[in-house]
């Protein structure tokens, strides 16, 4: 058994894995040791600016001195820590790399998109795998970016990285609270252009089952669950019909700030961001039931992925 510590940092959220990994009936398993999430913003307004700003760099270091304190004191044998859209995107991240340099004593590994993705489906699978002949689409829907991959038991089959996630589409689309309508179709459309994109690469056409992953469908999960608190044990592994996903995702697009943060579910980082995530989600499932001619009924939600693909990176399964 090995001790180790994966970090995801992402445009909305930096989290943290500290897991013991084992090996049980020929497969790799993680058994959560900490497992924490702290909404620093890294991605503030990187969309506009192509930089990452200093307040944001500030919020980021102190969840990391945070967590360099975790690690030490639950005494992880290996770390990493991977860095992915908003840090792909800014002309400074020479600067991050260095305050991340100076308190874990190694710099983070910025992903590409395809990587990403592939650190997201392993994750995904290591709790849900596909049966034998079955494909899977997993999607990785963050702040900055959303990966789309399809693969079966055989692993990866192909994958694809797209610039549209929570921030950047709440940053460029959706300034009004509530959105109005002409703001919802201006994002609905870039979403639709950029899913052509993503069906050129990805044989959409071919899934079987779709497992979502990250906090904004979480968060669509738990209120179409009607949660009365955000409780992971319910989140984790929910399989609902499409339309009451999609119903649910209407449902918080439509809803003012102030009703969405009195939601018993909502992480008040999620509040300002989440009708971009619900809105990215519901256009998804849509294109994903007619490339499917309706093959495609349910969504699963997990609240395994890149972080449990970066763990299970460390101790040589893949990566």
């Amino acid at each position: 058994m090995m001790r180790v510590a994966a970090i995801d940092c992402g445009t909305n959220s930096i989290r943290l894995l500290v897991a013991d990994v084992y090996e049980e009936d020929g497969a790799t398993r993680l058994r959560d040791v900490v497992r924490l999430m702290r909404v620093v913003r890294l991605g503030q307004g990187v969309d506009a600016t192509g930089r990452l700003a200093p307040e944001a760099l500030e919020r980021t270091f102190a969840a990391l001195d945070e967590y360099v304190g975790l690690i030490r004191d639950h005494g992880a044998e290996r770390v990493r820590f991977v860095a992915t859209s908003a840090t792909r995107d800014a002309s400074n991240r020479d600067e991050f790399a260095d305050g991340v340099r100076a308190r874990l004593g190694a710099g983070p590994e910025v992903v590409t998109g395809e990587e990403e993705a592939a650190l997201s489906f392993a994750g995904a699978v290591s709790v849900y795998p596909p049966a034998d002949g079955e494909r899977v689409l997993v999607v990785d829907l963050g702040g900055g970016s959303t990966e789309f991959v399809v693969g079966g038991a055989g692993g990866v089959l192909a994958g694809r990285s797209t610039n549209m996630g929570c921030v950047r589409f709440t940053e460029r689309f959706l300034p009004s609270d509530p959105p109005g309508r002409q703001e919802v179709a201006a994002a609905e459309a870039e979403v639709e252009r950029l899913l052509d994109g993503v069906a050129a690469d990805v044989p959409l056409g071919t899934v079987d089952r779709v497992i979502g992953v990250a906090g904004s469908i979480t968060t669509v999960t738990a209120h179409a669950l009607d949660l009365d608190a955000y409780r992971s044990e319910r989140i984790d592994g929910a399989e609902l019909p499409l339309g009451v996903v999609e119903a649910a995702a209407e449902e918080l697009i439509a809803l003012p700030r102030d009703h969405r943060a009195s939601l018993p579910f909502m992480h008040p980082g999620r509040v300002d961001v989440i009708g971009a995530g619900a809105l990215i989600w519901r256009c998804i499932l849509r294109r994903l039931d007619a490339e499917t001619s309706g093959r495609v009924r349910t969504a699963m939600a997990s609240e395994h992925d890149i972080l449990d693909g970066i763990a299970l990176g460390l101790a040589g399964r893949i990566g």
